[in-house]
């Protein structure tokens, strides 16, 4: 089996059995209103051994959050990446389609696979990237409704010999099927992510 369709069989299954039991008072991060797009906020519990970060080193990389586990050290691998941005295209297999030629024009030799993630609250699909590089990476977007005005993916780097690599992922898959999006009622008008 090679090493991609042993990431995503992992993926899939560990996919399928995650439970989200995640307090929605644990807030990872925020972002203001923005036109027909209300305040809100996505709260996720964190594994044991992550830090959170929305503030310090997520803004230096212009992301809304990170976890990531001992020291940050500013590298890619081992760290998993919250983005929110506005809804701008119509469905997310089109972000994921998008995503996935992005990734291609960069690296023409890197392989992608994509499989469903079955998130108790809202679609999300995933995306596994082998890249050239020997650093895989996986992405995975969710749509949290019309309503919400935005759309929200993770995302982790890892050297494909990586020897955490399944309990890694473990980790990945626990956050993401945990994540929550909620209107953010106690975030004043002005407040950035």
């Amino acid at each position: 089996m090679t090493r991609g369709a042993w990431l995503v069989v992992a993926l899939c299954g560990w996919a399928m059995l995650a439970q989200a039991a995640t307090p929605m008072d644990d807030v990872l991060a925020r972002g203001a209103r923005d036109g027909n797009a209300p305040a809100w906020a996505i709260s996720v519990a964190t594994p044991a051994g992550w830090t959170r970060d929305c503030c310090t080193y997520a803004r230096a990389i212009g992301v809304n959050a990170v976890l990531y586990q001992g020291e940050w050290s500013g590298k890619p691998q081992r760290v998993m990446v919250l983005n929110v941005w506005p809804r701008e295209l119509g469905t997310l297999a089109d972000e994921v389609q998008a995503d996935r030629k992005r990734y291609l024009q960069h690296d023409p030799a890197g392989r992608t696979s994509t499989f469903v993630v079955r998130h108790p609250a809202m679609p999300c699909e995933a995306s596994v990237y082998e890249g050239s590089d020997h650093v895989d990476d996986v992405l995975v977007f969710c749509d949290p409704g019309a309503a919400s005005g935005v759309r929200l993916s993770w995302s982790m780097a890892f050297d494909d010999a990586d020897p955490a690599r399944q309990a890694l992922l473990d980790d990945f898959m626990r956050v993401v099927v945990a994540s929550r999006w909620m209107k953010d009622t106690a975030a004043p008008a002005t407040h950035a992510p």
